[in-house]
């Protein structure tokens, strides 16, 4: 039986902020394959996304939990994960809200729902995605080969 989350708030000590952290709903949709579209084409601007479209949201995340970061009651960000594979597949915040924890607060209400030791893929060239990993505490254990490019295999092991 899979663990029932309910919806945070995060208050970041840094700037006192708080942040909302929710399952998604259907009334999201547009927002999420808004954002998806854009987050991609910035976070890989060596990718040529022409081919991208707003539905790509809808298969790229089919039959994953999807959870949506809320600051002062925008969307900023969204993550979505296997959950039999305690499996990260994406994380992504509107590029105009960097910076100012959305990610972070994804990151850490994701990691709460493993069971075990998680995992995501992070392409090599996405170095400020990589870094933000790695100060998380995720740490690299392999790479592999991709059509979009060489990636990182990486691990986040639980505390305790």
């Amino acid at each position: 039986m899979a663990k029932s989350i309910k919806p945070i708030t995060v208050t970041s000590s840094i700037t006192a902020k708080r942040m909302t952290i929710r399952p998604w709903e259907e009334s999201d949709r547009p927002f999420l394959r808004t954002l998806y579209l854009h987050a991609r084409r910035a976070a890989w601007p060596w990718l040529d996304g022409r081919a991208w479209r707003l539905e790509d949201f809808d298969a790229d995340t089919l039959n994953e939990t999807v959870w949506v970061a809320i600051d002062k009651g925008h969307r900023v960000g969204f993550a979505s994960i296997q959950e039999n594979d305690n499996f990260l597949h994406c994380l992504f915040v509107d590029p105009h809200y960097q910076g100012m924890g959305a990610g972070k607060a994804l990151l850490q209400h994701v990691q709460q729902t493993f069971t075990s030791t998680g995992a995501l893929k992070c392409l090599v060239k996405n170095t400020k995605a990589v870094e933000f990993y790695q100060r998380m505490g995720w740490h690299i254990e392999a790479t592999g080969d991709s059509p979009d490019g060489e990636y990182y295999l990486m691990h986040y092991r639980l505390p305790g």
